[in-house]
C-alpha cells in the first residue's frame, strides 16, 4: 500500500508540471487565431518546461524568495478577479456556499453528477504535495497559511467563474471553458504572466517532493542507488536528484505532446492525487491505532468518514481510463515493478549474507593450517551484517590468507527516523578476544542525513575505536572484580555481540587538531589524537625527516581510571597499534556482487532478479561509501549470489 501512494507521488510529479505550466500557457488561445494556437502554446510549455528542470540543480535556496511574492500576488490576483465577477454578475451567488445545492445536484444529476465528480476533484490537486513543504515550514504555518489565505482565495475565484457563467451559459462546441474566460479582457496579459509563474513555483513543490520521496525510498532500499545531491548548506531537506530530474522532464514534455489538451491531463492528474489521498487516509488509520494509541473504533470511523468521500472520487476517476486516466496506472506499475524488484532481490541477498556468514575464530583456527598473515594497516570491511564475518570476506581471506593488522567490519545502517544524532550515531564492539584487534562498527544515518567523506569518517572511527579501548579496559576491570559463578552467567558469545555507544563531536581546529569525545558513561573517558604530519616536519628535527608527508602520525594519552597496571599495559599495547596501523595506512573493501536464480527457480524470478535486478544493477550507482573512497584504497571482492 505505501508503495502503490509512492508510486502515484512521484507519477504526480510527472502529470502536475504539465497540467499547471500548459493550463497557464493556455490563456494564449484568447489572443491567437485558431490556426495558430497549435504552434504556440504547445512549444511555449516545452520551452518553459525544459528550463524548469534545468534550474533545479541550483536548489531552490537562490529563487525561493520569490517564490512567496509570486503566490501571494497570484492568490490576491485570483480573488480581486473572483470579487470583480461576483459584483458585476451575480450577487447572488454566495448561496452556492450552502451545502444544500450540493446534494441537489447529486440528486438531480445521479450518474452523470457522479461522473463529474473526476473533473471536480481538480479543484484540490496540489493539497495531497503538502508533505513536500512539512520539511521547510511547521504544522501550524501550513494550517494558518491554507485556513487564511489559500481557501479564502479559491472559494472566491469559484465563486466569481461560478457568477460568470451563470450569465454566460450558452456556448458553442468551439468555445472553452476555463479559467481565462472569466479575466477581463483588459487584465489578461498580466493575469496570464503571473499565472505561468505562479505555475511554475507549483510544480516546483511537486519536483521537490519527488526528489525527496525517492530519497527517502532509496534510505529503506526500496529505490535502486541514485546521485543525491544537497543544494544548500543550511537546510538539509533540500535536495536534487540529476538522474530523476532528466526523467521527469522528458516524461513531462512527452505528456504534454502526447496529450496536447487540459481534459486527459486532468483526468490522469485526478487519478494520481484520489490515489494518493486515498492511501494517506487508510495508513493515517493504521497510525492512528500503532503510533497515537487511539481506540481502533476512532481509527474506523476516521477511515468511514473520509474513505467514504475519497473512495466516491476515486471511483468517478476511473471510469476516465480511456480519456487519460490509464497514464498513472502504467507510470505506478513501472514503478512498483522496479521498487519491489530491488527490494525483493536486496532483502534475498540479505538473507544470503546472514546465512553463509562465519565467525572470527573459524577463520583464524583455518588460518593456522593456511598461514595466515597480518599486515600493516587498518582495513575496514564494509558489510550489511551487524554480526558475524560476511561470505565474500571468509572466500578472500581463505583464497588469500592475510588481512590487516587492525580489521574493523563497517556496517552503514539507514534507520527510518530523520536524523540520528552525533551521540549515537557509533555503535562499537569486539570480534574475539583483544588480541586478534577486530572490531565492529555500525554507523547509523537517518533518511535525511548527509553522509560523511572519507577523511572525517576515518578520522571519527579512529577516535570511537581509542574511546571504546579504554572503556572496555574499564569494564573488563569491574567484570573481574565480580564473582566467578556471575562471570559464567553470560556466554562469551553474548560478550561479543556487545555494542557499545561512542558520542562523536569533535572539535577540529586548523593545522593541528585535538578530537574529543565524551560517553555518558560511569567510566568514561576522552581519546585524544593529534594528527601532526605537517607540525613534526615543522620542527626541522633527524626525526621529521624520516616521517614520509603522506604518513599520520597519531598518539594517544591514556587517562588515569584503568587502575590495574596489567589493564594499563594492555590498553597501551591496543592504543599503541591502533596508531600504527593509522599510520600504515587504511584500506577500503567492499563486495562487489553478482546475483542469479538457483537452478529450478520459476520464471518469474528469473525475469525478476536475472534480468530485472541485474539491469538495474548495473545502470545504477555503486554503493554510497565507494563513491568517496580513492580509487588507491578501494579492494573489491567479487562474489556470486545464488539466490
Amino acid at each position: 500500500m505505501v508503495m502503490i501512494g509512492t508510486c502515484m507521488v512521484i507519477g504526480d510529479g510527472v502529470l502536475t508540471p504539465a497540467i499547471s505550466v500548459f493550463s497557464a500557457v493556455s490563456g494564449l488561445e484568447f489572443s491567437l487565431s485558431k490556426d495558430h494556437r497549435e504552434y504556440a502554446v504547445i512549444p511555449i510549455t516545452c520551452v518553459i518546461l525544459a528550463f524548469l528542470f534545468a534550474l533545479q540543480h541550483y536548489g531552490t535556496h537562490r529563487v525561493g524568495f520569490l517564490f512567496a511574492p509570486i503566490v501571494l500576488a497570484w492568490l490576491f490576483c485570483m480573488s480581486a478577479v473572483g470579487l470583480y465577477n461576483i459584483i458585476h454578475w451575480n450577487p447572488h451567488v454566495y448561496q452556492a456556499l450552502n451545502p444544500y445545492y450540493m446534494f441537489k445536484f447529486l440528486k438531480k444529476t445521479r450518474k452523470y453528477g457522479w461522473m463529474s465528480l473526476g473533473g471536480i476533484l481538480l479543484c484540490m490537486t496540489g493539497s495531497e504535495a503538502m508533505f513536500a513543504d512539512l520539511g521547510h515550514f511547521s504544522y501550524s504555518a501550513i494550517q494558518l497559511a491554507f485556513t487564511c489565505l489559500v481557501y479564502p482565495a479559491l472559494i472566491l475565484a469559484y465563486m466569481g467563474q461560478a457568477a460568470y457563467l451563470s450569465k454566460h451559459h450558452d456556448f458553442y462546441s468551439s468555445s472553452q471553458v476555463g479559467f481565462y474566460i472569466a479575466v477581463p479582457d483588459k487584465i489578461r496579459w498580466p493575469v496570464l504572466v503571473l499565472a505561468i509563474l505562479a505555475s511554475v513555483v507549483g510544480s516546483q513543490a511537486i519536483i521537490s517532493g519527488t526528489f525527496s520521496i525517492i530519497n527517502q525510498s532509496q534510505s529503506l532500499s526500496c529505490f535502486p542507488r541514485v546521485k543525491v545531491v544537497h543544494t544548500s548548506e543550511k537546510i538539509h531537506g533540500q535536495i536534487y536528484i540529476p538522474e530523476i530530474n532528466w526523467l521527469l522532464m522528458i516524461l513531462c514534455i512527452a505528456v504534454t505532446v502526447g496529450f496536447r489538451d487540459t481534459k486527459h491531463m486532468g483526468n490522469a492528474s485526478g487519478l494520481a492525487v484520489i490515489t494518493v489521498m486515498l492511501v494517506t487516509t487508510i495508513l493515517t488509520s493504521l497510525v492512528i491505532v500503532v503510533c497515537w494509541h487511539r481506540p481502533p473504533l476512532l481509527a474506523f470511523a476516521f477511515l468511514l468518514f473520509f474513505g467514504s468521500i475519497e473512495a466516491l472520487y476515486f471511483s468517478a476517476s476511473l471510469i476516465k481510463f480511456l480519456e487519460g486516466a490509464w497514464l498513472p496506472i502504467l507510470l505506478a506499475l513501472i514503478l512498483m515493478a522496479v521498487m519491489l524488484i530491488w527490494h525483493y532481490t536486496t532483502i534475498k541477498k540479505y538473507e544470503f549474507d546472514l546465512h553463509n556468514k562465519v565467525t572470527l575464530e573459524w577463520l583464524l583456527a583455518l588460518g593456522d593450517k593456511l598461514g595466515m598473515v597480518r599486515v600493516p594497516g587498518i582495513g575496514l570491511v564494509y558489510t550489511d551484517l551487524t554480526s558475524g564475518v560476511p561470505a565474500n570476506f571468509s572466500r578472500f581471506v581463505t583464497n588469500l590468507p592475510a588481512f590487516h593488522q587492525v580489521l574493523v567490519f563497517v556496517c552503514v545502517k539507514s534507520v527510518p527516523v530523520p536524523h540520528v544524532f552525533p551521540a549515537e550515531r557509533y555503535l562499537i564492539g569486539r570480534v574475539g578476544p583483544p588480541g586478534h584487534r577486530s572490531y565492529r562498527c555500525i554507523v547509523r544515518y537517518g533518511y535525511r542525513d548527509v553522509h560523511q567523506d572519507v577523511d572525517s569518517f576515518e578520522t571519527e572511527l579512529v577516535e570511537t575505536l581509542a574511546t571504546f579501548i579504554k572503556l572496555d579496559a574499564s569494564y573488563r576491570c569491574s567484570e573481574a572484580s565480580e564473582p566467578e559463578h556471575e562471570q559464567e552467567l553470560e556466554p562469551s558469545s553474548e560478550r561479543e555481540r556487545r555494542l557499545t555507544v561512542i558520542a562523536s563531536n569533535p572539535l577540529r581546529h586548523r593545522a593541528s587538531y585535538d578530537l574529543q569525545g565524551s560517553v555518558g558513561h560511569s567510566a568514561a573517558s576522552t581519546a585524544e589524537m593529534r594528527a601532526a604530519a605537517g607540525a613534526a616536519a615543522a620542527d626541522g628535527g633527524d626525526d621529521a625527516a624520516e616521517i614520509s608527508p603522506a604518513r599520520k602520525q597519531v598518539h594517544f594519552f591514556i587517562d588515569s581510571h584503568v587502575s590495574s597496571p596489567d589493564g594499563g599495559k594492555q590498553v597501551a599495547e591496543e592504543l599503541a597499534a591502533l596508531a600504527a596501523a593509522r599510520e600504515s595506512g587504511t584500506a577500503f573493501i567492499l563486495g562487489h556482487s553478482h546475483v542469479q536464480c538457483k537452478p529450478g527457480s520459476s520464471v518469474l524470478k528469473r525475469l525478476a532478479v536475472d534480468v530485472g535486478y541485474n539491469f538495474l544493477r548495473r545502470n545504477c550507482r555503486g554503493p554510497d561509501v565507494a563513491l568517496r573512497v580513492p580509487p588507491a584504497s578501494l579492494l573489491e571482492v567479487g562474489m556470486v549470489y545464488v539466490l
